[in-house]
């Protein structure tokens, strides 16, 4: 069976600084078994989820114990857990308010770059592949329930694979799907967070690009040190072993890129690689300074390079010999993302660069059936591919219960996928996996960007619309 990530949720409640901690007084061993014990009860709860057959019958197992569960330890630990579902269904401002880790200033942190004349800032998507050209390897990291963090990543593989690089891994991939590479997209079955629609963009657009696709994960039970020494040796093994001209791209987790530094007690994946390698990477640092849903969260240094640069795209600081800045030692470049802006409940980072075009998804089609989920999936890619994007229509918040859905008349909701101009099949479906509508739409080259108003969006061209059971 696939590995499923227990580890992470316990780690980064315990060793990163989150918001929602309590406040009275309770001893660091109380407080951990009650992490320990939040984190079993977490377990059973996505255990529970996972007998079910659809994501969005899932997710409706996921949603309902946070809100009904008061235990602070609870909310942290199974925060992290519903917020990867949130992400899986498109609500990523909901995720990113379930889980957020506060990214306070450091005593080693480096002077920020803001006012330094030996500084400027440029375009992270034309920095970063300007960068790497002297490099073998270009690992970057992700926060996992924020896939802004993915954004970037996304957009740089064409500019990587233009400069040489040939190979991506992502730590998200299971082994034990061998037709990947083939195939040419994820399905449920390719990985854990490759059900979120931005990282199955990833891994697609890896694959269309030509790179050969890696997953190195660990097949064994170890954590810790012992994890990040067999990551490593599987990704020797797969790329540089075989092949000692290859120039490697990386997509992974948090501290796994750190190039030095105590990680997890041993040291970071990164660290392992190297020893075992001799190869020097790019480390591209992008979970530390992004938007918070409280920017009591951000770090110290976000806001002012926000309010004076005011940037529309990641940006990075290099300074006149073309040194990059990063934040924290382990790291060569830290990459920061501007504010968010939602149109409809959701992110306009979702267009990646303006790549994608929003597309209106009406309630009108879910037939007053909710909550009911929106796909749009490449018309060349089968009905088992990871969607091009994805939404959950739904006219109730999260802390609804059962007895509130009641038919009262409310207005049916609406939201917007971001597509790729190109052919899609867009379905909607119950909890149930009943098709409550379906058609094949037709998003254009000249579909005009959202606008920064509240107007939405025309409606791409659509044909042989079939209505569903």
């Amino acid at each position: 069976m696939p590995r499923r990530p227990f580890l992470p949720a316990l780690g980064l409640a315990m060793g990163l600084c989150l918001s929602g901690q309590p406040g009275h007084a309770q001893s660091a061993s109380q407080w951990q078994a009650a992490q320990v014990a939040a984190a079993q009860k977490s377990e059973q709860i996505m255990q529970e989820a996972s007998k079910h057959k659809s994501l969005l019958a899932q997710y409706r197992v996921m949603r309902y114990p946070y809100a009904t569960n008061p235990d602070p330890a609870f909310h942290i630990i199974f925060g992290q857990y519903l917020s990867w579902y949130q992400t899986f269904v498109g609500n990523y401002p909901d995720a990113a308010v379930s889980f957020s880790i506060k990214q306070p200033a450091l005593p080693d942190d480096r002077p920020s770059p803001l006012g330094n004349p030996d500084y400027r800032a440029r375009p992270a998507l034309d920095a970063i592949p300007e960068l790497a050209r002297n490099y073998r390897a270009v690992f970057l990291n992700e926060a996992h329930n924020i896939p802004l963090t993915r954004t970037l990543t996304v957009q740089l593989l064409g500019k990587l694979r233009a400069e040489g690089f040939n190979y991506f891994a992502a730590e998200t991939l299971y082994q034990t799907d061998t037709g990947l590479q083939a195939r040419g997209y994820p399905v449920a079955n390719s990985g854990f967070y490759t059900e979120e629609p931005i990282y199955a963009e990833m891994v697609r657009t890896a694959l269309k690009l030509g790179f050969k696709v890696v997953a190195y994960e660990a097949l064994s039970a170890a954590t810790g040190d012992a994890r990040e020494a067999e990551q490593a040796r599987n990704l020797y093994r797969e790329v540089f072993k075989n092949d000692p001209q290859a120039r490697l791209v990386v997509n992974a987790g948090y501290a796994h890129i750190q190039e030095s530094g105590v990680y997890l007690g041993g040291s970071s994946m990164a660290e392992h690689l190297r020893k075992l390698s001799g190869i020097d990477p790019l480390t591209v640092e992008q979970t530390m300074l992004y938007p918070h849903p409280s920017a009591s969260d951000d770090h110290p240094d976000y806001a002012p390079v926000m309010q004076q640069l005011r940037p529309s795209a990641p940006i990075v600081f290099v300074d006149k010999k073309g040194q990059p800045w990063s934040l924290r030692q382990g790291y060569d470049v830290s990459v920061f993302f501007p504010p968010e802006r939602l149109r409809r409940g959701r992110p306009t980072w979702l267009d990646l660069g303006g790549s994608r075009k929003p597309y209106l998804a009406s309630g009108e089609r879910c037939n007053h059936v909710y909550p009911c989920m929106v796909e749009a999936r490449y018309a060349g890619e089968g009905s088992d591919a990871i969607p091009a994007d994805r939404l959950v229509l739904d006219p109730l918040p999260l802390n609804a219960t059962t007895s509130d859905r009641i038919s009262n008349g409310l207005i049916e909701p609406h939201s917007l996928l971001y597509l790729r101009p190109g052919k899609y099949r867009l379905t909607y479906t119950d909890a149930d996996t009943h098709q409550l509508f379906a058609s094949d739409i037709t998003i254009r080259d000249g579909d005009a960007a959202p606008s920064s108003g509240p107007v939405d969006p025309p409606p791409a061209e659509s044909t042989t619309t079939i209505q569903g059971e």
